[in-house]
């Protein structure tokens, strides 16, 4: 007999959305954990610019991939599901439900869905080459070698565009050809959380902005800055370059601002072209 399939709940959405609230009153009402599914709160100091929940916020609700590695390391998505599918065992084995939470779509695509990427070693050589090149260049490149994947990643994302490079690279091939099927491991309940009117989650961007800066986004900015110096996951990071380029007196602090909530409501509408491709996502409409 075949045995049954852990159950997860996913929670999706774009930034902003209420995910992490709903997540916590959820875990409350039938005994769960949540598993962040983020790519910047796996990182060490990454908090404000990036809305990791305080430990207030979490009412005593275990969660678990956050403050993982320094800003430093190279976490890639196939660290994050190693480290992910141990946690939901971990949950599991002691009789809880697991809450998979964020916006993160790749980081979802791999851990809870039939998508199996191929394990590829870092280069550092050819990242520091490719490093040297503009954002504009690497999307250039990335089209000619795999058009698929070009595709689905914004033509100013440096990070992900030097690895789908380094990825198409290694295997001599397009990345977006050896991205595998797997028979889903988990029993998933998908929810996606979202606005009917998109101004409503563009005022719900804005105004979260807004606190992070009174909530000290310029001195987390600083503090990251004296002690990482301009590495990349930091300078590339949503918040940071926009708070980076006020610092360095390229543009005003309103300026800066601006910048940030435009990038952030780009960001959101990406992450909402990804998740509605999961035909099984339910949708909670605000």
């Amino acid at each position: 007999m075949k045995k049954p399939k852990t159950k997860v709940i996913a929670i999706v959405g774009p930034t902003a959305s209420g995910k992490s609230d709903y997540a916590i009153n959820l875990a409350k009402k039938i005994d769960a954990e949540i598993i962040s599914a983020d790519s910047r709160l796996v990182y060490k100091g990454f908090d404000v610019l990036c809305a990791k929940p305080r430990i207030e916020e979490m009412q005593g609700i275990k969660h678990y991939m956050m403050d993982v590695v320094e800003p430093e390391v190279d976490f890639s998505v196939a660290n994050f599901c190693d480290m992910a599918k141990d946690v939901i065992k971990d949950i599991t084995d002691r009789g809880k439900i697991p809450i998979v939470a964020g916006g993160t779509g790749l980081y979802f695509r791999i851990l809870l869905e039939d998508y199996d990427m191929p394990r590829v070693a870092p280069n550092y050589d050819l990242r520091a080459e490719l490093e040297e090149k503009s954002a504009e260049e690497l999307y250039g490149v990335l089209r000619q070698k795999d058009p698929k994947s070009a595709e689905k990643i914004h033509k100013n994302n440096k990070v992900k565009l030097i690895r789908a490079i380094e990825v198409c690279e290694s295997l001599n091939m397009p990345m977006s050809e050896a991205a595998k099927r797997k028979e889903n491991e988990y029993d998933v309940e998908w929810i996606g959380l979202n606005y009917t009117n998109r101004a409503d989650l563009y005022e719900k961007i804005n105004n979260r902005v807004d606190k992070m800066l009174k909530m000290g986004a310029i001195e987390e900015t600083e503090f990251l800055l004296k002690k990482h110096g301009r590495i990349s996951n930091f300078v590339n990071t949503i918040g940071y370059k926009e708070i980076l380029a006020y610092l360095d007196g390229l543009m005003s602090l309103d300026e800066a601002v601006e910048e940030l909530k435009k990038n952030t409501r780009r960001y959101a509408k990406r992450q909402l072209s990804w998740f509605r491709q999961n035909q099984n996502i339910n949708w909670i409409m605000f």
